[in-house]
């Protein structure tokens, strides 16, 4: 079901449904194998806990979050083909079943966060929800113009029946509640997600997925030529500031290295260390990367 006022119902039924899922099995708490400085995307992991039922289930380069629930489950992002395997084998070790996951969610349209959605959908049955600007990308396999990247990214395994959702609108599923967020910039169909994550002593955490804020392209495209892609400056600016008002106690990012995620998990035998300034710093970073580049083109204008 799909509601309006996302943040405030999610707040409620977390109170009254304390928003613990029951405990993983297999969630030993063992050592995570370490990752490198600057990982591979497909270097594997092990799983972890971020807190209460959110649980980080990636590779070191690729982040992929489950949200867990005796009525089914949520993932956020599917990495590359080649790592959803991977993926999978982390639900499994956490003592999921993969075919209780009801939901794939996607951070953005690029091969590296929705490259393995296909796999992933195939083991689960879930549905894949995404905000329109993505539809088209995810059910082809492809993008367009419209994304900066266009004449440099990979093609991908495209997913099936896209289920649109739009901009604040929530995703429920039992005790789950995600709000999406459009936050285009770096693809046209850029959504970060919110959700409160509360443990089994009932304290609660606001977790933030939020995608990327970097402005990259390829040989062609540019941001500033408002005749070509108007209103992309301001839709991003837009998406910046939306960003760093999220509600932010434990901020993950598409690469886990953009937030120190993993390093903070590990560091911390409960909930990763952070603040709610994370997101606006995270926010504040993806600006000056914005500011940057619009100078550089403005330099290199004939």
């Amino acid at each position: 079901m799909f509601l309006r006022d996302g943040l405030l119902a999610a707040s409620l039924i977390c109170v009254l449904a304390s928003c613990a899922s029951t405990p993983a099995p297999n969630a030993t708490g063992a050592a995570a194998a370490p990752c490198a400085a600057d990982p591979d995307w497909h270097q594997p992991t092990q799983p972890r806990r971020i807190h209460g039922n959110t649980w980080y289930v990636g590779t070191c380069g690729l982040s992929a979050v489950l949200i867990t629930s005796d009525q089914g489950h949520v993932l956020v992002d599917g990495a590359t083909e080649k790592a959803a395997p991977q993926i999978e084998a982390n639900i499994r070790k956490l003592g999921f079943d993969p075919r209780q996951v009801r939901y794939l969610l996607n951070s953005h349209e690029h091969n590296d966060h929705a490259g393995g959605l296909a796999h992933l959908q195939r083991v689960t049955g879930a549905t894949v929800v995404a905000r329109a600007p993505a539809i088209a990308a995810l059910e082809t396999g492809k993008s367009n113009r419209g994304d900066p990247q266009f004449l440099s990214v990979s093609p991908f395994p495209p997913v099936t029946a896209v289920r649109a959702i739009g901009d604040g609108d929530t995703l429920s599923l039992g005790p789950i509640m995600l709000t999406a967020h459009a936050t285009p910039g770096h693809t046209p169909g850029g959504t970060s997600w919110s959700w409160r994550a509360c443990d089994e002593a009932g304290e609660c955490r606001s977790i933030a997925y939020a995608d990327s804020l970097t402005p990259i392209s390829d040989d062609v495209y540019r941001y500033s030529d408002e005749t070509a892609h108007p209103g992309v400056v301001a839709a991003f600016r837009r998406s910046i500031e939306t960003v760093a008002a999220l509600p932010c106690d434990i901020l993950v990012t598409p690469h886990p290295n953009a937030s120190n995620l993993l390093a903070r998990l590990d560091a911390s035998e409960t909930t990763p260390s952070g603040t709610s300034n994370d997101c606006r710093a995270y926010a504040a970073t993806g600006a000056g990367k914005l500011e940057e580049r619009l100078a550089k083109e403005r330099a290199s204008a004939p």
